[in-house]
Protein backbone atom coordinates (compact mmCIF):
# COMPACT_ATOMS: atom_id res chain seq x y z
CA UNK A 1 0.00 0.00 0.00
CA UNK A 2 2.84 2.21 0.98
CA UNK A 3 4.58 2.18 -1.92
CA UNK A 4 1.39 2.81 -4.07
CA UNK A 5 1.32 6.06 -2.52
CA UNK A 6 4.77 6.83 -3.02
CA UNK A 7 4.59 6.45 -6.34
CA UNK A 8 1.41 8.91 -7.37
CA UNK A 9 3.06 11.45 -4.34
CA UNK A 10 4.04 15.15 -6.45
CA UNK A 11 7.76 14.53 -5.93
CA UNK A 12 7.37 11.27 -7.05
CA UNK A 13 5.82 12.19 -10.54
CA UNK A 14 8.18 14.93 -10.84
CA UNK A 15 11.12 13.14 -10.61
CA UNK A 16 9.50 10.51 -13.30
CA UNK A 17 9.46 13.90 -15.58
CA UNK A 18 5.52 14.36 -15.14
CA UNK A 19 4.10 17.75 -14.58
CA UNK A 20 0.55 17.94 -13.47
CA UNK A 21 -0.80 19.16 -17.02
CA UNK A 22 1.37 15.85 -18.04
CA UNK A 23 -0.73 13.51 -15.89
CA UNK A 24 -4.09 15.69 -17.07
CA UNK A 25 -3.18 15.08 -20.49
CA UNK A 26 -3.04 11.54 -20.08
CA UNK A 27 -6.23 11.07 -18.13
CA UNK A 28 -8.08 13.20 -20.67
CA UNK A 29 -6.65 10.64 -23.63
CA UNK A 30 -7.76 7.76 -21.11
CA UNK A 31 -11.34 9.03 -21.18
CA UNK A 32 -11.92 9.69 -24.51
CA UNK A 33 -10.60 6.44 -25.62
CA UNK A 34 -12.27 4.70 -23.28
CA UNK A 35 -15.50 6.52 -24.25
CA UNK A 36 -14.88 4.89 -27.83
CA UNK A 37 -14.46 1.54 -26.83
CA UNK A 38 -17.61 1.72 -25.33
CA UNK A 39 -19.24 3.84 -28.20
CA UNK A 40 -17.74 1.22 -30.62
CA UNK A 41 -18.85 -1.98 -28.92
CA UNK A 42 -22.34 -1.23 -27.13
CA UNK A 43 -22.35 -4.99 -26.17
CA UNK A 44 -19.94 -4.55 -23.68
CA UNK A 45 -22.32 -2.71 -21.29
CA UNK A 46 -25.20 -4.99 -22.32
CA UNK A 47 -23.87 -8.22 -21.68
CA UNK A 48 -22.51 -6.65 -18.15
CA UNK A 49 -25.79 -5.17 -17.01
CA UNK A 50 -27.48 -8.47 -18.13
CA UNK A 51 -25.22 -10.25 -15.76
CA UNK A 52 -27.27 -8.60 -13.18
CA UNK A 53 -30.82 -8.98 -14.41
CA UNK A 54 -33.15 -11.86 -13.25
CA UNK A 55 -35.52 -12.58 -16.02
CA UNK A 56 -39.02 -14.01 -15.31
CA UNK A 57 -41.99 -15.04 -17.08
CA UNK A 58 -43.93 -12.49 -18.45
CA UNK A 59 -47.81 -12.80 -17.02
CA UNK A 60 -50.53 -13.25 -19.63
CA UNK A 61 -51.24 -10.06 -21.90
CA UNK A 62 -47.52 -8.83 -22.05
CA UNK A 63 -46.37 -8.58 -25.18
CA UNK A 64 -44.16 -10.73 -26.88
CA UNK A 65 -41.71 -8.35 -27.62
CA UNK A 66 -41.54 -7.04 -23.94
CA UNK A 67 -38.76 -8.19 -21.42
CA UNK A 68 -40.07 -9.42 -18.04
CA UNK A 69 -37.66 -9.61 -14.81
CA UNK A 70 -35.66 -7.16 -12.50
CA UNK A 71 -32.34 -6.50 -11.06
CA UNK A 72 -32.41 -9.13 -8.01
CA UNK A 73 -29.39 -6.42 -6.07
CA UNK A 74 -32.00 -3.36 -6.37
CA UNK A 75 -34.05 -5.22 -3.72
CA UNK A 76 -31.32 -5.67 -0.88
CA UNK A 77 -31.86 -3.73 1.97
CA UNK A 78 -28.69 -3.63 3.42
CA UNK A 79 -27.18 -2.82 -0.49
CA UNK A 80 -29.98 0.32 -0.54
CA UNK A 81 -28.58 1.44 2.49
CA UNK A 82 -25.40 1.18 2.09
CA UNK A 83 -26.10 3.21 -1.72
CA UNK A 84 -27.84 6.02 0.32
CA UNK A 85 -24.53 6.21 3.09
CA UNK A 86 -21.99 6.47 -0.15
CA UNK A 87 -24.32 9.32 -1.96
CA UNK A 88 -23.96 11.37 0.59
CA UNK A 89 -20.55 11.07 1.73
CA UNK A 90 -18.83 13.42 -0.63
CA UNK A 91 -20.88 16.09 0.37
CA UNK A 92 -20.31 15.70 4.16
CA UNK A 93 -16.68 15.32 3.10
CA UNK A 94 -17.21 18.57 1.38
CA UNK A 95 -18.44 20.60 4.87
CA UNK A 96 -15.74 19.10 6.51
CA UNK A 97 -13.58 20.36 3.96
CA UNK A 98 -15.32 23.63 3.46
CA UNK A 99 -14.94 24.37 7.56
CA UNK A 100 -11.63 23.67 7.25
CA UNK A 101 -11.53 26.44 4.40
CA UNK A 102 -12.89 28.54 6.23
CA UNK A 103 -11.10 28.25 9.44
CA UNK A 104 -7.58 28.57 7.46
CA UNK A 105 -8.59 32.21 6.10
CA UNK A 106 -9.64 33.18 9.85
CA UNK A 107 -6.37 32.85 10.64
CA UNK A 108 -4.99 35.01 7.90
CA UNK A 109 -1.23 36.63 8.11
CA UNK A 110 1.83 35.12 10.45
CA UNK A 111 0.18 31.61 10.83
CA UNK A 112 -1.52 31.83 7.08
CA UNK A 113 -0.81 28.55 5.60
CA UNK A 114 -1.01 28.64 1.81
CA UNK A 115 -0.32 25.20 0.53
CA UNK A 116 -3.20 24.40 2.78
CA UNK A 117 -5.01 26.44 1.34
CA UNK A 118 -4.36 25.98 -1.65
CA UNK A 119 -4.97 22.21 -1.16
CA UNK A 120 -8.73 22.83 0.34
CA UNK A 121 -9.25 24.81 -3.15
CA UNK A 122 -8.25 22.09 -5.40
CA UNK A 123 -10.65 19.69 -3.51
CA UNK A 124 -13.64 21.81 -2.85
CA UNK A 125 -13.00 23.12 -6.69
CA UNK A 126 -13.03 20.16 -8.27
CA UNK A 127 -16.29 18.81 -6.27
CA UNK A 128 -18.05 21.77 -7.84
CA UNK A 129 -16.61 21.77 -11.09
CA UNK A 130 -16.53 17.69 -11.77
CA UNK A 131 -19.12 15.73 -10.22
CA UNK A 132 -21.58 18.82 -9.67
CA UNK A 133 -21.46 20.88 -12.68
CA UNK A 134 -20.08 18.70 -15.21
CA UNK A 135 -21.56 15.63 -14.42
CA UNK A 136 -25.27 16.37 -13.01
CA UNK A 137 -25.84 19.55 -14.71
CA UNK A 138 -24.39 19.21 -17.92
CA UNK A 139 -23.51 15.30 -18.48
CA UNK A 140 -26.98 13.84 -17.14
CA UNK A 141 -29.55 16.29 -17.94
CA UNK A 142 -28.64 17.19 -22.01
CA UNK A 143 -27.03 13.79 -23.24
CA UNK A 144 -30.73 11.20 -22.46
CA UNK A 145 -29.18 8.40 -21.95
CA UNK A 146 -31.57 6.18 -20.73
CA UNK A 147 -30.74 3.88 -17.51
CA UNK A 148 -30.91 0.40 -17.88
CA UNK A 149 -34.10 -0.80 -16.54
CA UNK A 150 -35.67 1.79 -18.10
CA UNK A 151 -34.51 0.29 -21.30
CA UNK A 152 -36.39 -2.36 -23.51
CA UNK A 153 -33.69 -4.96 -23.01
CA UNK A 154 -34.74 -4.59 -18.93
CA UNK A 155 -38.50 -4.66 -18.99
CA UNK A 156 -38.64 -0.81 -19.42
CA UNK A 157 -39.40 1.38 -22.72
CA UNK A 158 -37.53 3.32 -23.74
CA UNK A 159 -34.61 2.08 -26.79
CA UNK A 160 -30.92 1.65 -25.72
CA UNK A 161 -28.15 4.02 -26.88
CA UNK A 162 -24.38 3.60 -26.49
CA UNK A 163 -22.10 5.75 -24.19
CA UNK A 164 -21.67 9.04 -25.48
CA UNK A 165 -25.26 9.10 -27.97
CA UNK A 166 -27.60 11.58 -27.54
CA UNK A 167 -30.07 9.83 -29.41
CA UNK A 168 -31.43 8.93 -26.21
CA UNK A 169 -35.21 9.74 -24.85
CA UNK A 170 -34.70 10.27 -21.11
CA UNK A 171 -35.53 13.94 -20.48
CA UNK A 172 -33.44 14.43 -16.74
CA UNK A 173 -31.17 12.64 -14.40
CA UNK A 174 -30.05 10.40 -17.24
CA UNK A 175 -27.31 7.18 -17.46
CA UNK A 176 -24.48 9.27 -18.82
CA UNK A 177 -22.32 9.35 -16.72
CA UNK A 178 -22.43 8.07 -13.00
CA UNK A 179 -23.09 11.38 -10.39
CA UNK A 180 -22.20 8.68 -7.21
CA UNK A 181 -19.14 7.29 -8.91
CA UNK A 182 -18.40 10.71 -9.91
CA UNK A 183 -18.71 11.85 -5.95
CA UNK A 184 -17.12 8.20 -5.50
CA UNK A 185 -14.33 9.03 -7.09
CA UNK A 186 -13.01 12.66 -5.99
CA UNK A 187 -13.34 10.98 -2.77
CA UNK A 188 -10.17 8.92 -3.51
CA UNK A 189 -8.86 11.93 -4.92
CA UNK A 190 -8.34 13.42 -1.68
CA UNK A 191 -5.63 11.08 -0.85
CA UNK A 192 -3.43 13.04 -3.05
CA UNK A 193 -4.06 16.36 -0.88
CA UNK A 194 -3.79 14.41 2.14
CA UNK A 195 -0.64 14.23 5.06
CA UNK A 196 1.54 11.01 4.44
CA UNK A 197 -0.43 10.20 8.20
CA UNK A 198 -3.69 10.35 6.94
CA UNK A 199 -3.69 8.85 3.40
CA UNK A 200 -1.55 5.86 5.05
CA UNK A 201 -4.85 5.75 7.60
CA UNK A 202 -7.70 5.96 4.82
CA UNK A 203 -6.52 4.49 1.81
CA UNK A 204 -8.05 1.30 2.34
CA UNK A 205 -11.38 2.59 3.26
CA UNK A 206 -11.78 4.80 0.73
CA UNK A 207 -10.74 2.87 -1.88
CA UNK A 208 -13.01 0.35 -1.02
CA UNK A 209 -15.62 2.98 -0.97
CA UNK A 210 -14.53 4.06 -4.15
CA UNK A 211 -14.60 1.31 -5.68
CA UNK A 212 -17.93 -0.13 -4.16
CA UNK A 213 -20.19 2.46 -4.66
CA UNK A 214 -20.29 2.71 -8.49
CA UNK A 215 -20.24 -0.80 -8.31
CA UNK A 216 -23.72 -0.77 -6.51
CA UNK A 217 -25.19 1.54 -9.51
CA UNK A 218 -24.15 -1.15 -12.02
CA UNK A 219 -25.60 -4.09 -9.95
CA UNK A 220 -28.75 -2.17 -9.48
CA UNK A 221 -29.79 -1.60 -13.12
CA UNK A 222 -29.13 2.16 -12.43
CA UNK A 223 -25.97 2.36 -14.81
CA UNK A 224 -24.12 1.01 -17.05
CA UNK A 225 -20.44 0.03 -17.05
CA UNK A 226 -19.42 2.57 -19.45
CA UNK A 227 -21.18 5.10 -17.03
CA UNK A 228 -19.74 3.74 -13.64
CA UNK A 229 -16.41 4.35 -15.19
CA UNK A 230 -16.42 7.43 -16.89
CA UNK A 231 -18.31 8.98 -14.38
CA UNK A 232 -15.33 7.78 -12.00
CA UNK A 233 -12.58 8.73 -13.86
CA UNK A 234 -13.96 11.78 -14.78
CA UNK A 235 -13.28 13.25 -11.02
CA UNK A 236 -9.56 12.23 -11.36
CA UNK A 237 -9.52 14.20 -14.70
CA UNK A 238 -10.95 17.30 -13.11
CA UNK A 239 -8.83 17.20 -10.44
CA UNK A 240 -6.29 16.80 -12.07
CA UNK A 241 -6.49 20.09 -14.24
CA UNK A 242 -7.43 21.71 -11.51
CA UNK A 243 -4.11 20.58 -10.15
CA UNK A 244 -2.51 22.22 -13.21
CA UNK A 245 -4.10 25.26 -13.15
CA UNK A 246 -2.67 25.90 -9.50
CA UNK A 247 0.74 24.50 -10.22
CA UNK A 248 3.88 26.92 -10.82
CA UNK A 249 7.24 26.43 -11.17
CA UNK A 250 7.79 28.43 -7.72
CA UNK A 251 5.86 26.50 -5.95
CA UNK A 252 7.77 23.22 -6.99
CA UNK A 253 10.98 25.00 -6.23
CA UNK A 254 9.66 25.27 -2.85
CA UNK A 255 8.16 21.61 -2.56
CA UNK A 256 9.65 19.56 0.04
CA UNK A 257 9.32 15.88 1.11
CA UNK A 258 6.72 15.33 3.73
Amino acid sequence: MNSILKAFRPVAIREAGLSAADIFKLLLITWLVLLAIFYLFPQIDQEVSAHFFTKEACTAGTSLREVCGHFAYRQEFTLQMLRTLFLRLPYIAAFVLLWKFIDCYSQFGATFDAERARKLKIALGSLIAGPIVLVNFILKDHWGRPRPFSTTDFGGALDFVPAGSTAGKCLSNCSFVSGEAAGAGWLLCLLFIMPRASRRALFLPLATISLLAPALRLAFGAHYLSDVILGWLSSFVVFAGILALTDSPQREKKLKIE
